[in-house]
């Protein structure tokens, strides 16, 4: 079995530093709290995950939900439902253009969402 590495000097007053250190920022209130917790929510299901990402990487950052069903190998109804948790949060703006829903990231908020550990 390993021994533990002991850490000295400099690296463990960076390492404490950086974690017990005075904060960065003011702790998160319960209302922000709660909308972090549905920002959150909203990505924590690998397909969901998966759909924002392929939308992101569109040359428009929005795809149809045509194009997302067979991306993801998902049905229709479940691709859908995860698209309106994911509008929901924020994350996505849903446009209906003709027959078909097409969906654009909102790049502020995912911002927001790179931010809650940053």
């Amino acid at each position: 079995m390993a021994r533990p590495v002991a850490l000295q000097g400099n690296l463990l007053e960076g390492a404490i530093g950086k974690c017990c250190g005075a904060p960065a920022r003011a702790p998160l209130t319960r209302p922000e709290a709660e909308e972090v917790a549905t920002l959150l929510k909203a990505v924590s299901d690998p397909a969901r995950l998966q759909l924002l990402s392929i939308i992101r990487s569109a040359a428009d950052c929005s795809a149809c939900v045509c194009e997302l069903v067979p991306a993801v190998g998902l049905s229709q109804p479940t691709v859908s439902h995860h698209l309106k948790v994911l509008t929901q949060a924020g994350l996505l703006m849903r446009e209906q253009r003709g027959t078909q829903a097409w969906f654009t990231l909102v790049p502020e908020r995912l911002d927001q969402l790179g931010q809650i550990f940053a």
